[in-house]
């Protein structure tokens, strides 16, 4: 484990405000939905639209056709349809919400900082295994974070439920909450003050 006193702190020192993650993590849920749900109306289902009964004179109900709502195997009311939930959240306020996420890891004593990860040039989720067994973090959930994509690295961790290799481009709200520490190398860090440096 490294000290964190090498942190920068307009970084890693932010004041951590709970609403501002709340709506960024809020956000990246909502873009990643699919949006494919669909259900059928009444003017979709495969039924005749022929009158059931006469209207009046047989004691029923005034019914239509049998793809009615109010039928088992008839049309949806007001069901879901295909849609988009994307909506805007301004940069700025994105950008803090990392560096609030950063602040809140730190502030937890929740980050390592690390030269490199021994893996070496074949993946092994065993040699992944020994390096967080190293780390005193075997079993908690786990974010390492690379300068560059490395598929050797993300290949070792990827059989490991409990870890998730990001490069510093895709570093998020979401997967830093999601984490019970962070593992950062040292050139990682170089680009996150690239990225987040005002």
């Amino acid at each position: 484990m490294s000290e964190l006193s090498e942190l920068r702190e307009d970084i890693f020192g932010v004041e951590v405000k709970r609403h501002v993650l709340w709506e960024v993590v809020k956000w990246q849920l909502a873009c990643r939905r699919q949006g494919t749900h669909s259900t059928k109306t009444r003017g979709e289902v495969a039924y005749s639209g022929r009158k059931i009964l006469p209207q009046k004179g047989t004691g029923n109900a005034r019914h239509g056709d049998r793809g009615a709502p109010i039928f088992v195997g008839g049309g949806v009311a007001h069901g879901p349809k295909p849609r988009d939930y994307y909506y805007p959240l301004p940069k700025k306020v994105r950008k803090l919400a990392l560096k609030m996420a950063l602040s809140s890891k730190a502030q937890e004593k929740a980050i390592s900082l690390v030269d490199q990860i021994p893996i070496g040039d074949i993946p092994k989720t065993k040699k992944a295994v020994e390096f967080l067994r190293t780390q005193g973090l075997e079993g908690k959930k786990v974010l390492l974070v690379l300068p560059e994509k490395d598929e050797v690295i993300y290949k070792s961790f990827r059989n490991l439920p409990y870890a998730k290799v990001l490069p510093v481009e895709g570093l998020n709200v979401y997967d830093i909450l999601w984490a019970d520490h962070l593992i950062i190398t040292r050139p990682s860090l170089e680009k996150i003050y690239e990225r987040l440096g005002s």
